[in-house]
């Protein structure tokens, strides 16, 4: 490469990385106990379930329903979701179909008594506060949207710094650290190494978090399109006074969709059904299929079945995503192997800042005996 080339992408590889830098250390710390959110939680949280009999009956979810409303008086129910190991529900409620988080409920209810367990409620807590953080920084979608963009300019950091420095790599074997040099070459070394070792799981994170930050466009688009065209005979009808039977509207999806179960039940008038339907999302019943969900639109008011489609690329990119963004996919090994590229990538973030310090306190020195043009990366090679 030339040196005016060079010089564009080090710029490049300069101001993008320094934008996000801070950004992306405030990521990676906050995701390192999202990674093992599931296990921190199992650790912290009190099981309640009490002891009953195996072949113990399930009540039916509208009595489950009926229980949450009864706790709740003025308000309706907004979701129902099942959890995947024990005879457990957690049902939404709120005083509007479009009510904001705050003033939601989520109340764990024991299936086989319709007893609340618990409040599920995150309005504190440590893993909230980092949830929070590593989602949208408590400033909502503008929030998110933000280190979206953060996100973008990792990727391009990332690739700039892969064009930058592999030119003058060629020189060293891999792997080399010159730790006899100056501290700041020893970093440097120490920088160029982990950044290509992590290169593709930095990569394949950055990309999945940016699809992340996309959720609330994306699922408005959905609604404005796939949805719409789902529900075009019913445009106009009001939210119905009173709902059908969810347990009727949960078979009558599920016998659409042989061998798929439900994940969760959008109720009337929320952000991922129409104001006229129960939307049923059901996956698949093996691990290669259970990420992704198909929505079966039933009608609240009569319990008729109405569409089920599936999802669009976009949200199918969407659902595959977010799993893979905490490393989801593969249990604890996968866990542990997200945590350790994590910290190595808080190291090049680290180490990045060090070496913009250290250069810019020597420039003077550094200009005394290169005249023009001198990268880091030309320095690591000499």
């Amino acid at each position: 490469m030339t040196n005016r080339t060079i010089r564009i992408w080090t710029l490049i590889h300069k101001w993008t990385s320094l934008v996000c830098t801070v950004f992306m250390l405030l990521l990676c710390l906050t995701g390192l106990p999202l990674i093992f959110h599931d296990e921190i939680e199992a650790l912290t949280a009190e099981d309640n379930l009490p002891h009953m009999p195996a072949d113990t009956p399930l009540k039916t979810l509208d009595e489950a329903v009926a229980s949450a409303l009864a706790t709740y008086p003025g308000e309706r129910p907004l979701f129902l979701s099942f959890d995947e190991d024990r005879p457990v529900v957690n049902v939404t409620t709120g005083p509007a179909a479009r009510s904001p988080v705050s003033q939601m409920h989520i109340s764990a209810i024991d299936q086989r008594t319709t007893r609340i367990l618990g409040d599920l409620n995150e309005d504190g807590g440590f893993m909230h506060v980092m949830l929070r953080l590593h989602v949208d920084m408590f400033a909502g979608l503008p929030g998110e949207l933000f280190l979206g963009f953060m996100g973008f300019l990792l990727f391009v950091a990332t690739l700039s710094g892969v064009v930058v420095y592999a030119p003058f790599m060629r020189k060293l074997s891999f792997g080399t650290v010159r730790a006899g040099r100056s501290t700041r070459l020893k970093w440097l070394d120490l920088h160029n190494m982990l950044g290509i070792v992590t290169l593709m799981w930095v990569a394949v994170v950055g990309l999945t978090g940016v699809i992340n930050t996309l959720s609330v466009p994306l699922v408005a688009y959905w609604r404005a399109n796939e949805l719409a065209a789902m529900i075009a005979p019913y445009e106009g009808k009001p939210v119905p006074e009173r709902f059908s039977s969810v347990d009727a509207a949960v078979r009558t999806a599920m016998e659409a969709a042989p061998g798929m179960r439900p994940q969760f039940i959008a109720f009337p008038g929320v952000r991922f059904s129409s104001n006229h339907h129960y939307a049923v999302w059901l996956k698949g019943a093996t691990p290669a299929t259970r990420q992704i969900l198909t929505p079966a639109l039933i009608d609240a008011e009569t319990g008729a079945f109405t569409d089920m489609r599936s999802m669009p690329w976009y949200m199918l990119a969407l659902r595959l995503s977010q799993p893979l963004h905490f490393g989801d996919y593969g249990g604890m090994p996968m866990k542990i192997l997200w945590a350790v590229l994590d910290v190595l990538t808080i190291v090049i973030l680290g180490s990045g800042l060090y070496l913009w310090v250290a250069r810019r306190r020597g420039s003077q020195e550094h200009a005394a005996t290169a005249p023009g043009f001198r990268s880091d990366a030309r320095e690591a090679a000499e």
